[in-house]
């Protein structure tokens, strides 16, 4: 008579935070230690620039979450899926903005989530040069070094402030992306454009921006952002109002209530 499988408990969600928040800072010591030195660059066909830096930084955090939760794989940007059997999974972009970062632009980050049977349950940004911290666990809230944060208020898209992102594949999506920058800003008070989807996501979460909206992204760019937001009181769904899905692609994140009108000028490009 064969044995049954144990199933994997979950480790504790404080655990998994206090893992995650380590190995972001330690990441983004590397990342502030060769920010505007000379870098190894190279690129990546349709998927932009990549550095020794993302790969030292990827490194660093595997390294250290291998030692927090060993029933968890892996999902970072610069490496191919480790343990895609195991119940939980470490979802990883260990530097979101390169291309700022070679341009010696500080808007950059190291962006970790933890995944439990699909579900998002610890969020981690950080951001070096300006030290901010954001951390948000399922059912807990999110935090900005310690402090909680909330998103904005902003009752209607004419007082929004919003950002977004482009693609690297800009033949297949510049136009489509081009008219959706035109519509909203005409219908919004202003739009920026970091080249984070992940501070964009946390700034979002913090009520700076009212939303967020992007096409063509990868989990790793979003896992954290997603639930950062949503810990902070906002909202998480595709351009079709459909729940939010790592995988989806596509990401419209908003305080909630300007969600619906966002929707509606998106489903009209």
């Amino acid at each position: 008579m064969k044995k049954k499988t144990k199933t994997p408990s979950m480790p504790s969600l404080s655990l998994l935070t206090e893992g995650a928040i380590e190995a972001a800072r330690a990441s983004g010591k590397i990342l502030s230690r060769t920010f505007g030195k000379k870098l190894q660059i190279s690129e990546k066909k349709d998927a932009g620039l990549v550095t020794q830096a993302d790969i030292d930084s990827q490194n660093r955090s595997v390294s250290l979450l291998k030692k927090v939760s060993p029933q968890f794989g892996f999902l970072t940007e610069e490496a191919k899926p480790e343990g895609i059997e195991k119940p939980g999974r470490w979802i990883i972009d260990p530097l979101d903005g390169t291309t700022n970062f070679v341009h010696g632009f500080p808007m950059f980050c190291v962006s970790i989530a933890a995944e439990w049977k699909g579900e998002l349950i610890v969020g981690v940004i950080y951001h070096p040069i300006l030290d901010e911290l954001y951390v948000a666990t399922r059912g807990k809230g999110a935090t900005l070094n310690g402090k909680k944060i909330h998103v904005s208020r902003t009752k209607k898209s004419k007082n929004a402030l919003l950002t977004t992102g482009f693609t690297c594949q800009k033949r297949e999506w510049l136009r489509t992306e081009m008219h959706a920058f035109e519509r909203l800003s005409e219908a919004t008070r202003a739009i920026r454009r970091s080249g984070s989807a992940a501070l964009d996501l946390a700034y979002t979460a913090r009520g700076v921006f009212d939303g967020f909206w992007e096409r063509r992204l990868s989990p790793w760019d979003v896992a954290a952002g997603a639930l950062i937001v949503i810990e902070a009181g906002g909202q998480v769904t595709d351009f079709n109002r459909n729940a939010f899905r790592i995988d989806s692609g596509e990401l419209l994140a908003s305080n909630g209530l300007i969600h619906l009108e966002l929707i509606k000028m998106i489903s009209l490009l």
